[in-house]
């Protein structure tokens, strides 16, 4: 499949729940490490059974058309970005 052909079967709507999705996947992924550090069985399989099923979200989704790569490294960029932001702004040093 050629990049113009790509480009035309590029679905903004798509696009931004993948975004969002690789957003909450960084995000969870944060939690769920904090999860097992914390040895807090329940809570570190519950996020990382969230986590598995939105990443097949975004496999399947870039396996059909590779451009929605795009928004799922802007996705993961935001959301671990936001929670380390986070982090720093309550000052519980949580992420170091």
């Amino acid at each position: 499949m050629d990049l113009f052909a790509l480009w035309q079967s590029f679905d903004l709507k798509i696009a931004g729940i993948v975004f969002v999705a690789y957003l909450a996947v960084d995000a969870m992924y944060a939690y769920y490490t904090l999860a097992v550090t914390r040895k807090k069985p329940v809570a570190a399989a519950s996020v990382g059974a969230l986590m598995h099923f939105l990443i097949a979200f975004g496999v399947l989704n870039y396996v059909q058309n590779y451009l929605y790569v795009i928004p799922l490294a802007l996705g993961s960029w935001v959301g671990t970005y936001l929670v380390v932001w986070k982090d720093l702004k309550s000052g519980t040093g949580v992420v170091s």
